[in-house]
């Protein structure tokens, strides 16, 4: 009899989502196999469970039931589905989980499905036909493949399928040439050591030092062939007939040389081409790589041997190697496997039981070898220009010193680079001093925007309707975010009429899909309840019927009117509908929210709203709130939808509020450069809200002298072309940008992770680079390939991976590869395009942009003081009147020197209106009873003691008399206090006139203020009482 999961589970921890998952699974038997420590337990669900899902149960249970014991758990699930489920809706459902599984199970058979071509065939398409790549594994995994496949359709989910394969040949290509010559050295392996048997060869290693892998539990049926394919590869060595001859090597194991080459560290010499580590995929059998050594370490074992570890990386993936070796050979070998060391090694791959990663064992060979590593260069005749490019700057995101960056597209023969940080401009100085061999290089000054959208207006297709006219308030349910794939399940409408309800319009569609589980979650509809419902071809013209003559109202109307613009689309039925969002009318007549979803406007207008996510229950809600917004137009003054451009202008209250995409922005001149800056300043001082926003508004102000490009994935173009936005809407994007962009797919490809993205293949992905080009050719914008560079390698995405942890993002280590690219590898991520296209968007338009930006300064070359007229001649006559009083008609010749070194310096680089504006300011405040004292380095210039600016005299230190104006600056008592405090020196009359003399100098060098050229700028501290 089952049991349900939580009667069994009552003190497991799950999260939310989890936790609903499994609250009606239920619990069919336990069974425990003793001899694998494995408890199996067998559950039976009535939705869908990826596989994702059940692995992250099964940790929980061991670690929450189980913790330190070696158990193993494994969820045995089976479900019973709704009739929505057809093989091919199981397929589009559930295929990753298939992929994940076959992953843990063996990678051999994932490789092999994962570039499988999926065909169906049949009256309900209850043919399968996987179609893989043409080789001696995939034809000899056939029929393990096969009974496992059957056991998941059948078995697992239900289904009546039947299960078929077929072959087609691959292209010649590096990684088949690849894999070819892993078959090949295998075969020639096993032929070699036959050749040889009952002979000892040099090479021969402990077989029983590793212990056997763990057998991993089986997905179906053929544990036999499954055996046998782990093994294989292994038995060689197996086999080998230690005769009288051999055992004395036998004994003698754990290191052994047998080679005239002195390259060789350890074993036999080899000459086999070495394959790419990250194209080993588990248990292989013999291979060969190489690489550099990163790490080495070593642990002393019994019996006199030290088991040697050390990780060996080719830059495409790391693996470790572990190898005996007797004690007293390791001064031979361990100086040559230091970390850093290159080396090339045979070895057998296998799962390692302790640590359960795949490692290099029962090594057969290692050689040194020199360093293969060459920097990326940029062979290409014509080279690209980055357009996109992140330093240091952008907080928190990306990694890498702009002269750094500026230096690779410099070294690489770039002729420019954008720098386009988030939301600031604090790399230009650096970037205006990187070194630089061309002096023809370009850096191009730009920034990635945070951009609000405020142009749209508050009603879409406005015809003069008023407030009294007839409405449709209308909500949808759907099976996800996207038009083009998802279906409409529900769709619940409200007909307002002189502001009060008079029709209702209320259906669910049959989505003719499975409804997913979190839509079943979020709205609490189920298969059961869709799959008599008619379908939408059914439905639609009903409610478009409904609608006739009436604006259309929804909340966040974007998204319902997608999907009833595309439906129409496919049905050929018109939609040419005003529209009014209650999104965008709540943003204007209810600044004091913060948040306008449905539930909080609603409570803010003390609107009912029972059962949110059902469609017929938003409708009514969103309904009542239409009614009380039309109240609050009229008291107004606004009678109908034409005025409601009244509202439609946007302060910065609302635009603090509203969703920001991201854009490029370039100063293609000096013009361009100061309304680049007058925007930043604009998005952090008016409309930053938790990161700087520009409003559209304000870039059209100040648009001269700027390109607007549509940037990234977090672009308003790509969203709303993954949103499946209509195409009046896409073209009213498309048109407002200078230059369109695509990019990488490995950039985009945590989409295909998330659950809130409706892309799912890389062919989407390509598919959406596709429709902007395509946009491109349509409006005449240039379309630009573009890297979004946050990291100068791909080796550095370790640096990225360390912030993003540290930002609490789940996803840190699978970092999209957003490294600097050269022209050949921007050349083949297009290739897709074909070649002439690729060439276009990689080359030929980069280059166009990059054309289109002058060469500027961040800065102006001045140092850019204010204007007072006469200022520099003001400050030489007070200087002077003031150093006459003190110091009488004939001036020491100290002091007129310190004088003219110091108006000089600072007349000649434009600072004499500074020490005239301080002048003015601590005169005016002296006259006015207020105290001022100076403070810092402004004490070492003397023209500011003269000017009045400070009371420190900053000469050496010496006596004056303010009756007769004696001076002594050379007495051997006066010398004495050289580099000393005048006021320390002892007190003294004036030999002339018999008055106490003054003790004024401190000794300090005009240098300590504005440095050894007298050209830094100057730094006044005042400090008013």
């Amino acid at each position: 009899m089952a049991t349900q999961f939580y009667d069994v589970f009552s003190e497991l921890k799950l999260n939310e989502e989890l936790e609903h998952l499994f609250g009606d699974v239920e619990i069919v038997r336990v069974g425990r196999v003793q001899s694998k420590e494995l408890l199996r337990i067998y559950i039976l669900s009535h939705r869908l469970i990826t596989k994702e899902r059940i692995f992250q149960v099964e940790g929980e249970i061991k670690k929450q039931y189980f913790p330190g014991k070696n158990l193993k758990i494994k969820l045995m699930e089976k479900f019973q589905l709704s009739g929505q489920y057809t093989p091919k809706n199981l397929m589009s459902a559930y295929w990753d989980s298939i992929l994940l599984e076959f992953r843990e199970y063996s990678m051999l058979e994932y490789d092999m499905l994962r570039t499988a071509k999926i065909s169906f065939s049949g009256e309900e398409e209850e043919v399968i036909d996987f179609a893989v790549k043409d080789t001696l594994i995939a034809r000899q995994k056939e029929n393990e493949l096969y009974e496992i496949l059957e056991k998941i359709f059948c078995g697992r989910c239900g289904l009546k399928v039947k299960i078929t394969f077929s072959y087609y040949q691959e292209k010649e290509n590096r990684l088949r040439k690849n894999a070819e010559i892993l078959i090949q050295n295998r075969v020639a392996g096993i032929v070699k050591q036959t050749s040889h048997h009952g002979r000892s060869e040099a090479g021969t290693q402990d077989v029983s030092g590793d212990p056997a892998p763990e057998q991993k539990e089986p997905l179906g049926k053929g544990e036999r062939e499954k055996t046998k394919s782990q093994t294989e590869g292994k038995k060689a060595p197996v086999q080998k007939k230690f005769e009288k001859g051999a055992r004395k090597e036998f004994r003698e194991r754990g290191y052994f040389k047998r080679s005239d080459n002195p390259d060789v560290i350890y074993g036999r010499d080899f000459e086999e081409e070495s394959m790419p580590i990250d194209q080993i995929l588990g248990e292989m059998g013999e291979v060969c790589i190489k690489g550099e050594i990163l790490e080495f370490d070593s642990r002393e074992i019994r019996n006199e041997k030290t088991i040697l570890m050390f990780a060996v990386s080719d830059f495409t993936d790391t693996i470790m190697v572990k190898m005996f070796c007797k004690n007293e050979y390791l001064e031979e070998i361990v100086p040559n496997l230091k970390k850093g060391s290159f080396v090339k090694l045979k070895g057998i791959t296998t799962i390692d039981r302790y640590d359960n990663d795949l490692t290099i064992s029962s090594v057969s060979g290692i050689k040194k070898i020199s360093d293969f590593t060459t920097g990326r260069m940029d062979n290409s005749p014509q080279k690209r220009v980055e357009l996109h490019c992140h330093t240091k700057m952008s907080d928190m995101d990306g990694v890498s010193d702009v002269q750094d960056i500026i230096a690779r597209a410099d070294a690489w023969g770039h002729k420019a680079i954008a720098i386009t940080d988030h939301g600031a401009v604090q790399a230009f100085p650096e970037a205006n001093h990187a070194k630089i061999s061309n002096p023809d290089f370009k850096v191009i000054y730009g920034m990635e925007a945070y951009l609000v959208d405020d142009l749209k207006g508050l009603v879409d297709n406005p015809a003069g309707q008023t407030l009294d006219d007839t409405y449709v308030v209308f909500d949808l349910e759907t099976t996800g975010f996207s038009p083009n794939k998802n279906k409409i399940i529900e769709i619940g409408a409200v007909k307002v009429r002189g502001m009060e309800i008079v029709d209702r319009f209320s259906t669910f569609v049959n989505p003719q899909v499975p409804i997913p589980f979190e839509i079943e979650t979020l709205t609490s509809i189920n298969d059961e309840m869709v799959m008599d419902a008619p379908v939408i071809e059914e439905i639609l013209p009903k409610f478009m019927e409904f609608c006739q003559g009436a604006v259309m109202v929804a909340h966040n109307a974007d998204f319902d009117m997608s999907f009833i613009k595309r439906n129409c689309e496919l049905q050929g039925l018109s939609c040419e509908k005003t529209v009014v969002d209650t999104v965008a009318l709540s943003r204007a007549l209810l600044p004091s929210l913060n948040r306008f979803k449905l539930d909080t406007v609603a409570k803010a207008l003390n609107v009912s709203l029972a059962h949110h996510h059902r469609a017929v229950d938003d409708a009514g809600c969103t309904a009542e709130i239409m009614i009380k917004l039309m109240e609050m137009l009229k008291k107004r003054g606004i009678e109908d939808l034409d005025s409601l451009d009244k509202l439609s202008d946007v302060n910065a209250d609302t635009v603090k509020k509203l969703p920001t995409y991201h854009a490029i922005i370039l100063a293609t001149n000096d013009i361009g450069r100061v309304n680049l800056y007058r925007l930043v300043s604009l998005s952090h001082l008016t409309y930053y809200n938790k990161r700087p926003r520009v409003p559209k508004s304000e870039f059209v102000k100040y648009r001269e002298g700027l390109l607007l490009g549509s940037a990234c994935e977090a672009g308003e173009l790509y969203r709303a072309i993954v949103r499946g936005q209509p195409e009046e809407e896409i073209a009213r994007i498309v048109k407002f940008y200078d230059y369109l962009e695509i990019q990488p797919l490995g950039n985009n490809e945590f989409m295909l992770r998330s659950d809130k993205e409706p892309v799912n293949t890389i062919e989407e992905l390509q598919d959406i680079n596709r429709r902007i080009v395509k946009l491109g050719e349509e409006f005449k914008k240039p379309v630009v390939a573009t890297c979004d560079v946050h990291f100068l390698d791909p080796e550095d995405e370790v640096y990225r991976r360390i912030i993003m942890a540290g930002k609490g993002f789940k996803d840190a280590d699978d970092q999209a590869p957003l490294y600097l690219r050269t022209t050949e590898e921007m050349l083949r991520e297009f290739s897709y395009l074909g070649s002439e296209k690729a060439e276009e968007v990689v080359i030929t338009n980069t280059n166009r942009i990059a054309d289109m930006c002058e060469k500027i300064s961040p800065v102006r070359p001045d140092k850019c003081p204010p204007v007072i007229e006469n200022s520099d001649q003001t400050l030489r006559d007070i200087c002077y009147t003031r150093a006459h009083e003190i110091y009488g008609e004939n001036l020491p010749e100290v002091v007129t020197e310190r004088l003219e070194r110091e108006l000089n310096s600072i007349i000649s680089n434009g600072f004499a209106v500074m020490y005239i504006i301080a002048q003015k300011l601590v005169w005016k405040s002296n006259e006015d009873g207020y105290l001022v004292g100076s403070r810092g380095s402004v004490g070492s210039s003397f023209v500011a003691t003269m000017a009045g600016i400070t009371e420190v005299n900053p000469l050496s230190p010496h006596y004056i008399c303010s009756n007769c104006h004696y001076v002594d600056f050379d007495s051997e008592l006066v010398k004495s206090y050289s580099g000393k405090a005048g006021c320390d020196m002892p007190d003294r009359v004036c030999p002339v006139c018999g008055k106490n003399l003054l003790k004024e100098g401190f000794d300090i060098p005009f240098e300590t203020f504005l440095g050894f050229k007298g050209n830094k700028e100057p730094d006044i501290d005042l400090n008013f009482s």
